[in-house]
């Protein structure tokens, strides 16, 4: 699948979000950014799966901007908040995500990104982020299989 040029609007190293809402103009449609309940850093959380088999692959972190790119150019692009920048994913590894779907969850807060996953999407190699399964010792309802 070929990877489409980006011409951001805003560059791809920026100072961040802002608290209470939008770091900086976006491009995001103001009837979704009204909607996005951010965290004090300006984000919401992304929760990123495999759109064919429902798999659950990484979680990260977008802000208004993110979204929108992710929206527009059908690449995932989140924000780092270690490295204080946006990043698309598989610029640098080769492991690309293709986005198929976004949803928004019921309280905004965060969003549910359907991909085509190409590679893995662990920084660790793995094909998902949670490989390591814990132990659940609890009891389980009458009928019920774990």
């Amino acid at each position: 699948m070929p990877v489409p040029e980006l011409s951001p609007a805003v560059p791809l190293t920026a100072s961040g979000p802002a608290p209470d809402g939008p770091a900086r103009p976006s491009a995001l449609d103001p009837a979704i950014a009204a909607r996005l309940r951010r965290n004090p850093d300006g984000l919401v959380t992304a929760v990123v799966r495999a759109h064919d088999s429902g798999e659950v692959l990484m979680v990260a972190w977008m802000d208004d901007e993110a979204l929108h790119r992710t929206l527009t150019t059908g690449r995932a692009t989140y924000w780092s908040r270690s490295r204080r920048e946006y990043w698309v994913k598989g610029d640098t590894s080769g492991h690309h995500q293709y986005v198929h779907a976004v949803a928004l969850d019921c309280d905004g807060d965060a969003v549910l990104v359907s991909v085509e996953q190409v590679g893995a999407a662990c920084h660790t190699g793995d094909r998902t982020c949670f490989a390591d399964e814990l132990p659940v010792t609890g009891a389980t309802p009458a009928g019920s299989t774990r």
